[in-house]
């Protein structure tokens, strides 16, 4: 893992990243947000990272295609989905995209929880490696062992290792106390920081509100926000946030891919 506060490698000329949409569950608001009191769409993301002579990268993987066998009752009733189309299907995202599954080259994690890490599922059998800190690992284990929260795919898929060249990966527990954010620094469009669950959506970050329920370690969320907001100004970073629909949604909109 990268040190925090020291800048990445810039991209390679040519690299692209595209935002795939996922899909969409909805949430009462207060899992996300303290004092929510309100029912949210929140959308499902992956990042793809083609890099020039190097191949594709993918950043999370969104959830299961088949909620309702890998998650039911009553995770589905908690945390419906309500979009769901063929297109948010992850290996069709990747089609239109342009790219195929097949052809990617590696899996980073954020972090571990089902909405992130149910697309997996389409790299069983595979010899993709998969990249995810190593408490992550360590507390999912113990997670699944002590059927105290849900895991996915752990016996044969995960590992930690060093990240890829020109990639930066660091460590913002609170959310998990394994948790990943990643940071690109493109050519033409500057840094973008993938937040995955550091900030489920823009209210965590930009109106400083702490996560409602699914706040694990507070004291060390705030070090970790305090840490992104440093590299936000350090390289005046665009952020993707978790669940944010609507930020996630213009970002996808406003072009097929940064570079």
């Amino acid at each position: 893992m990268s040190v925090t506060g020291i800048s990445p490698v810039n991209c390679p000329p040519g690299t692209k990243l595209h935002i795939l949409n996922l899909g969409t569950l909805q949430a009462d608001e207060g899992f996300l947000v303290r004092g929510g009191i309100q029912r949210r769409d929140l959308i499902s993301i992956a990042v793809l990272i083609n890099r020039p002579h190097a191949g594709l990268v993918l950043f999370e993987t969104g959830c299961a295609e088949d909620i309702d066998t890998q998650w039911g009752i009553p995770m589905t009733g908690v945390f419906p989905r309500t979009e769901y189309k063929e297109e948010h299907k992850l290996p069709n995202a990747i089609r239109k995209a342009g790219y195929d599954i097949g052809n990617v080259k590696g899996v980073i994690f954020g972090h571990l929880h089902v909405d992130h890490a149910g697309g997996l599922e389409h790299f069983m059998g595979t010899d993709v490696p998969i990249y995810v800190h190593e408490l992550e690992f360590k507390l999912a284990c113990w997670a699944v062992a002590t059927n105290a929260d849900r895991g996915v795919y752990l016996a044969n898929y995960l590992r930690s290792s060093r990240p890829f060249q020109a990639i930066a990966l660091h460590h913002a527990p609170g959310h998990t106390p394994g948790l990943c954010i990643m940071q690109v620094n493109l050519e033409k469009d500057g840094t973008i920081i993938c937040t995955t669950d550091q900030y489920h959506v823009k209210e965590n970050h930009l109106d400083k509100v702490p996560q409602g329920w699914l706040a694990r370690e507070h004291d060390d969320w705030v070090r970790s926000a305090a840490m992104v907001d440093k590299l936000q100004r350090l390289f005046n970073a665009r952020l993707l946030y978790g669940h944010d629909k609507e930020v996630a949604e213009m970002s996808i909109n406003e072009k097929a891919y940064f570079e």
